[in-house]
């Protein structure tokens, strides 16, 4: 259902919660900044898989399109269930305070993405101890996971040198968890879930399949790793830009 405002834009229920969307965003009128900020933000959310596609691409590894499917799939589901929190806070804060604390929340995950980048390698400085600890955890699942984020080469289970089926959502799930926490503030922020939703999958799918496509090419590379900070500076920049 549309209303109209006296800013001349147009409130667009979903699920129960109101998301700011200009009229004009639906007609194909949107101002470039808008879409700007929603290609960064989709942007510094998919960057990521790059990175996981150049480390299965050093290893020749397989990646089916239904696994690359399910990858992107998983960042688009968090994606929407980010955007559905966040668009319940937002039935209780004005437009303007939603706004502001959207993009202070992408503000604090770009700060806290660049310092995980210039922060000395904690890999580096666990024990044998500690990483057994980690194998060995009883929740087999959740150990999994760990292993994922923190490499991700161990999503192939079964080493057989392609990661399908369960493989490939376990991936899949510890990349979308970047995304969740930039969902809230990008719901808060007004974009529309089903747009962001989709580009993140889709941006998601483009850079795994570019980084193994291009992993052994660009492994060596070394003035690359430079650019490791980008993703958290354009989180900054949008969340800036937003207050």
């Amino acid at each position: 259902m549309l209303k109209s405002t006296t800013s001349r834009e147009f409130h667009v229920h979903w699920k129960g919660s109101s998301h700011i969307l200009s009229y004009q965003r639906w007609k194909g009128l949107v101002p470039m900044t808008e879409w700007l900020s929603l290609f960064l933000l989709a942007f510094a959310v998919s960057i990521d898989s790059f990175g996981v596609g150049l480390t299965y691409g050093l290893r020749k590894m397989k990646l089916p399109l239904f696994s690359l499917l399910l990858i992107a799939g998983c960042s688009a589901v968090s994606i929407l269930i980010a955007m559905s929190i966040g668009g319940l806070m937002q039935r209780y804060l004005s437009v303007q305070s939603a706004e502001s604390i959207g993009g202070a929340i992408l503000i604090v995950i770009g700060m806290w993405a660049i310092y995980q980048v210039y922060r000395p390698a904690k890999s580096e400085r666990k024990t044998k101890k500690e990483r057994e600890t980690i194998v060995n955890l009883e929740l087999k699942t959740l150990g999994i996971v760990i292993k994922i984020l923190r490499k991700p080469m161990v999503a192939d289970l079964d080493n057989s040198g392609t990661i399908t089926g369960r493989e490939a959502f376990l991936l899949g799930f510890a990349l979308s968890l970047d995304a969740f926490g930039a969902g809230i503030g990008a719901a808060l922020i007004g974009f529309s879930p089903l747009i962001l939703a989709g580009s993140v999958a889709a941006m998601c799918a483009v850079f795994v399949s570019l980084g193994m496509k291009s992993g052994l090419f660009l492994s060596e590379m070394k003035w690359m790793q430079r650019f490791s900070f980008i993703p958290g500076l354009l989180l900054i920049i949008i969340g800036v830009w937003q207050l």
